[in-house]
């Protein structure tokens, strides 16, 4: 007994379009931006530039508490690849996620917001 039918026909959810036909340019531009949307970005200090092209950088996140409904400051430490090495301790940066770059290593640095005084 086959489960499986021999034609399947995709829903347009699942890729696949109403008519049959393959999707035109603009619905594969649109799916390419929606798939670039989704890489992870956040605005942090940067707390240490002692290791080459390489940065450490402190994200302050609130988070309520679930008991008292109070607001918490969590921070987090995230290694981020900078291949100009110009970022000094102090300096709000974006980091974007990318590919593994090393062990602990898979931030980039993408733009500098403000400089230490």
């Amino acid at each position: 007994m086959n489960r499986w039918p021999l034609s399947v026909d995709r829903s347009p959810r699942e890729g696949g379009t109403d008519n049959g036909e393959r999707p035109t340019e603009n619905e594969a531009m649109a799916e390419q931006e929606k798939r670039k949307s989704k890489t992870q970005t956040k605005v942090g200090v940067v707390v240490s530039n002692k290791m080459n092209k390489t940065v450490v950088v402190r994200v302050e996140n609130l988070v309520e508490h679930s008991g008292y409904q109070k607001y918490i400051k969590r921070t987090n430490k995230f290694l981020a690849h900078n291949e100009e090495n110009n970022l000094n301790v102090g300096d709000r940066v974006v980091i974007e996620e990318t590919r593994p770059l090393s062990k602990r290593k898979r931030w980039n640095v993408k733009e500098v917001v403000g400089k230490a005084s």
